[in-house]
């Protein structure tokens, strides 16, 4: 869930955490012939307007005061590749395959609104032409992936809805975190559609400025918030039961067309470790059910999937790197089914009931795995 993440109490430790899970705060050794972009408070500017297709580096620094994000998009605003949550001060490196045409490099400080722009004209034909079966391979596997996981959400999200059209308030409670958990493993994918992450994913805090909680605040948030805060479902929420429902069948239309390629789906994997680091480890995800830990464990399960399926290359091209990200994995794995009694359920123990010490070691493994999850786009594009 891409808006505003931080507040008062939390933002100064997510900070550092993302720094350190981002591995790039002190980047000396940035790449050559890479793009450097400068984010500021009112600027986002490039080194240079044009660029040659293929594998594209980005060295961003963020000489703003506030935690930016910066994403290059298509004309029509549709995702090539992000990176959120770049504390004021700090450095990060994107790779990414880009195909020739006219793109926008957006900077966000803040993390909201449509971002200050700058264009990008990407010439020739570039690497992504000599793409190896093995990763055209792992292309084709996620993508079926993602679609699977879609396909999946629409039953257990649609028991949700019923249970709310239903004026259940306790089957809703039990059916809310579970019909999650598809969107939770994919969702850098289906936020590169723009439009559909804000109507189903957004916190109240994540609102843009002038819009109103009350008409525009839709999808699982603002049914989370009647359910655990309100304790009653009206008229109001059963119409956004089916309103969820409507945009959610719009995303499992739509992912099929997603654009993927193996630097996508491993920068994607290192959004869903600054997914649980902004969002799940401080508890601000789900602020009302306290069931982050399950949206953990989706984000986790995701990272890990596009790890897996790129890994036959990453291997090869960088084999202390796979071995670490193996190490990472199957630690973290182990940490989380401390706070289950069943590894084959999503039965997690409420994050309120977990304590701050317990809370920094979840956040150290994050870190643990986020920093060389950073790099994996570049190593299966050597």
């Amino acid at each position: 869930m891409r808006p505003a993440r931080y507040t008062v109490v939390t933002a100064a430790a997510v900070v550092a955490a993302l720094t350190a899970v981002s591995g790039c705060a002190d980047k000396s050794d940035q790449a050559a012939g890479a793009l450097h972009v400068t984010s500021t408070d009112s600027e986002c500017t490039l080194s240079a307007a044009e660029t040659a297709a293929g594998k594209v580096t980005f060295e961003v620094e963020n000489k703003g005061s506030k935690v930016t994000e910066v994403y290059v998009l298509f004309p029509d605003d549709r995702i090539v590749t992000e990176r959120e949550n770049i504390g004021p001060g700090t450095k990060a490196t994107i790779t990414a395959e880009i195909k020739p045409g006219d793109y926008e490099i957006a900077c966000k400080p803040g993390m909201k609104g449509d971002g200050i722009r700058s264009k990008l004209k990407v010439t020739g034909t570039g690497a992504t032409e000599k793409r190896s079966p093995e990763l055209d391979a792992a292309v084709a596997e996620y993508r079926k992936y993602v679609q699977q996981q879609a396909d999946e959400t629409l039953p257990k999200a649609q028991a949700f809805a019923d249970a709310v059209k239903a004026g259940d308030v306790e089957a809703a409670k039990k059916a809310y975190a579970v019909s999650r958990i598809g969107w939770e493993r994919t969702e850098p994918v289906a936020e590169s559609f723009g439009d559909i992450d804000p109507k189903v994913d957004v916190r109240e805090d994540g609102l843009e400025a002038g819009q109103d909680p009350a008409k525009d605040w839709t999808g699982w948030h603002r049914l989370e918030k009647a359910l655990w805060v309100d304790g009653k479902i009206g008229d109001g929420e059963k119409k956004l039961a089916d309103q969820l429902m409507a945009d959610l069948t719009d995303w499992q239309k739509k992912v099929g067309s997603a654009e993927i390629t193996p630097t996508s789906m491993a920068n994607g994997a290192k959004e869903l470790l600054d997914e649980v680091a902004s969002g799940k480890v401080t508890g601000e995800e789900e602020r009302y059910s306290h069931t982050d830990l399950v949206d953990f464990k989706a984000n986790v399960e995701g990272a890990q999937k596009a790890y897996e399926l790129l890994k036959p290359v990453a291997a090869k091209n960088d084999p202390a790197l796979s071995a670490e990200l193996d190490k990472q994995f199957a630690a973290m794995g182990t940490l989380l089914d401390k706070y289950r009694a069943d590894k084959n359920s999503y039965d997690f123990e409420a994050y309120d009931k977990v304590a701050e010490a317990q809370r920094k070691e979840l956040s150290d493994a994050v870190s643990a795995l986020g920093e060389p999850l950073s790099k994996l786009a570049a190593a299966v594009v050597k």
